[in-house]
This record gives C-alpha cells, structure tokens and sequence, in this order.
C-alpha cells in the first residue's frame, strides 16, 4: 500500500481530500476516518475515477457516496462512481441502503469514529444539504467562500438565507467549510473567517441580504471581487 502523503487533516482522526474534478471549479472530496479506514466521498462530478482511484490507492473502504444538490454539475458522475464503487450515490430523500437511515435533516449515518450529520439546507436548490462530519462541513452550493450559492426567487433566496443563519452559522466557529466550487479566494475557509469576511453573512437582516443578491455584479465590481 502506499504511504499516505501529508494532506491536511481536519482533526486527530479525520482526512480530507479537495479534488478539483473541472466543470465550473467544481471541488470533489473524499473524506475518511484515519482509524477504520472508512471513507466517503461527496459532489464526485467530473471526475469520479481520480477520486475513486485515490481512495484504493490510499487504502481507504468507500462506505457512502453523496451528491450535495441534484444540480447535473454535481450528479454527472454519479452513474460512474457507482459502477466503480458499487454504491448508490446518495442525494436528499434516498434511502441509504447500507444503514436502512434516510437521508434527511437530522439523520446521522456512522463513518468508523466519526458520524455523518445530514443538514438539509434548501435555497439554492430545495434538495441541497450539507454533510457535517468531525470539524469539517461539506457545503455544496449553499455556502463558499466569499460568497453564498445563488437563488432564483425571493422565496428561495430566504430559504437560503434561514439555511445559513439558522443552521450552518450554529456550528462550531472553528469548522472548516469545503464548498462545492472554487469561487473565493481560498479553496476552503472556516466558519469563523466567514463570519467576519463573507459580505453576505455580514448583512444585518433578510432584507439586506436580498438587496445585495440583487446587486452583487455592482458590489462585485466596486470591491474588486472575481
């Protein structure tokens, strides 16, 4: 087998893989609890081989599959991944076959040491959730850095609004957020530097919220942001 490189871990039991997997910058991950070996793997898109591949490379047993939002950018490989895998990728509302637990807000799925918390966070899409798992959060396209996922309507942009305020800005400030694209400055961020940094996450109330969604190619532009 070989030797694990140096990646960065997010706690004493935790590995996190950001693959860029192409698309839109879109990021793919692998995630595994060091102990058991037991993995997951979440938005494969892209490039559901080099993550799959890495993962025998490394040793690691792929317990789950997960796709954040049923957007085709995050779902195009799903029929790869599983016949590389043979698992199913998960998307909110399916039934994980593996545990019987559907995955719904609030269910837990067990990953060796560690636990999976599925967050449904709808207002980008209405199936969006996050995976919340030892420090780290798999965001999707609800949250990146610098920015949040957009919306279509007013009615979905205070969805996502109550999503990031009422249930991801509850966590702990020290977990680390891995997005779905690479739309910021960093490829990953905390929840901590987000809430001092994301403009959006700084608006005092809804309504400020959605004017700077209605006006972000202007914000955009006067701040210098890409």
């Amino acid at each position: 087998m070989l030797k694990k490189p140096p990646e960065r871990l997010s706690n004493t039991v935790m590995f996190v893989k950001q693959f860029r997997t192409g698309g839109d910058r879109n990021f793919g991950y692998l995630a595994a609890d060091e102990p058991s070996g037991d993995a997951l793997i979440v938005d494969a898109s892209y490039d559901p081989c080099s993550i799959a591949e890495y993962a025998v490379r490394q040793g690691y047993r792929i317990r789950y599959v997960f796709s954040s939002h049923g957007h085709a950018d995050h779902t195009n490989g799903n029929e790869q991944m599983e016949r590389l895998t043979g698992l199913k990728p998960l998307l909110y509302g399916d039934i994980c076959p593996v545990t019987g637990v559907r995955v719904e807000d609030g269910a837990v799925l067990p990953l060796g040491s560690l636990e999976v918390q599925i967050m449904h966070t709808p207002g980008h899409t209405r199936d969006s959730i996050c995976l919340y798992v030892g420090d780290a959060l798999f965001t999707g396209d609800t949250l990146f850095t610098g920015k949040v996922g957009g919306t279509c309507t007013d009615e979905e942009a205070k969805e996502e609004y109550e999503s990031l305020h009422g249930r991801i800005l509850q966590l702990p400030v020290a977990t680390t957020v891995y997005s779905g694209h690479d739309y910021g400055e960093r490829p990953h961020s905390t929840l901590a530097e987000e809430k001092v940094s994301n403009p959006f996450l700084l608006q005092s109330d809804f309504e400020a919220f959605l004017f700077l969604k209605n006006n972000w190619a202007a914000y955009k532009k006067a701040n210098g942001i890409k």
